[in-house]
């Protein structure tokens, strides 16, 4: 098993067979110890914060399979907080996928003086390139097509994943009286088909919940999944 990278929640490792193994980390991203799924530092550590994440990666994952859609995992295991999972190509660099559905984080902080806090958005996606120098700057379709990070009919259907999987997200929250804000996905290329599948998790770790209008904490979150 060999360590291909050390990322600010999840070390990557190589295994033998050609698979790739995700070591879930108790670190969260934030800043000044105040946990934001959309910073690009680690802001604090949160004990249990791994293994409740990879928890519910592994539920979401299943629902997911459920219904069809194509992610790379293959295996969890919650003692040792790792997951196996195919191997795949991230688009270009790295991107992540933004589902929003209401309007809050750096959405705000962008367009504050057209849109309230807190106020309804309809699916709202969005494309961001992963560069923490950068500060994960938005990109759109035409840019990414130009640039040759993806092609149009690759966008389309990072779109349409994204808000089937939002809103399967979406539905298993609210039957718990759980509101989804915001949810960042990833997606890479099947390294063996070149099929579009959701990559790294679905957890409390990148995602915003809200009930009666509290913010919900990523351990919280996952005591109220699953009790």
């Amino acid at each position: 098993m060999k360590r291909i990278y050390e990322g600010k929640t999840k070390d990557v490792y190589e295994l033998e067979d050609g698979t790739i193994q995700l070591k879930f980390k108790d670190d969260v991203t934030g800043e000044d110890g105040v946990f934001d799924p959309g910073a690009n530092t680690v802001g604090l550590t949160i004990e249990g914060a791994g293994r409740a994440g990879l928890r519910m990666t592994e539920y979401f994952f299943g629902k997911l399979a459920e219904a069809g859609v194509p992610t790379h995992f293959i295996a969890a295991d919650l003692d040792n907080q790792t997951m196996n999972v195919r191997k795949a190509d991230v688009f270009g660099k790295g991107l992540e996928v933004i589902c929003r559905y209401r309007a809050v984080g750096s959405f705000l902080r962008r367009y504050g003086a057209y849109a309230e806090e807190g106020q309804a958005l309809d699916a709202f996606v969005e494309v961001t390139i992963k560069d923490d120098e950068r500060q994960d700057p938005p990109i759109s379709k035409d840019a990414l097509v130009e640039l040759g990070i993806l092609d149009a009919r690759e966008y389309d259907t990072l779109k349409q994943l994204t808000k089937q999987i939002s809103g399967i997200v979406k539905v298993e929250l609210a039957d718990r009286g759980l509101e989804l804000y915001d949810i960042k996905l990833e997606f890479g290329r099947d390294a063996e088909t070149g099929d579009i599948l959701l990559i790294d998790e679905i957890s409390g770790g990148n995602m915003r919940v809200y009930k009666d209008g509290e913010y919900i904490e990523p351990l919280q979150l996952e005591q109220l999944l699953f009790g």
